[in-house]
């Protein structure tokens, strides 16, 4: 599993293809399904510009993405350097799924040496 995670993040700093904003925004909108955010707001969270977009801080949103999308749909929808500002201990242990905290333990420890 490691091997893995290790190789699709170096394939993802290389990978020329950038999402579109119509795909990002089909995706950012698929987070917030059951509230009615825009997605201009998530962005602008998730961006760093607002501080709240409904209920959800920065960090809530950044954590229905680890636990809604593969690592790979993550780094295209935000910059590494920002995944590893926000994939703290504290967003890891909030995640629901064990499995999930073990993979995004190993992902931090190697964002840490690598961005």
């Amino acid at each position: 599993m490691e091997f893995q995670i290790l190789c699709t993040f170096e394939k993802a700093r290389s990978k020329i293809y950038k999402m579109n904003k119509v795909e990002r925004e089909k995706l950012l909108k698929q987070i917030s399904w059951d509230y009615n955010l825009s997605e201009a707001d998530i962005l602008a969270l998730l961006e760093g510009r607002l501080e709240r977009a409904g209920h959800y801080t920065r960090k809530d949103i950044f954590r229905k993405l680890l636990e809604t999308y593969p690592w790979f749909t993550i780094l295209n929808i935000m910059p590494a350097h920002e995944v590893k500002e926000l994939l703290s201990d504290q967003v890891i242990s909030s995640l629901r799924s064990h499995s999930l905290k073990q993979k995004y333990e190993f992902i931090k420890r190697r964002l840490e040496q690598v961005v």
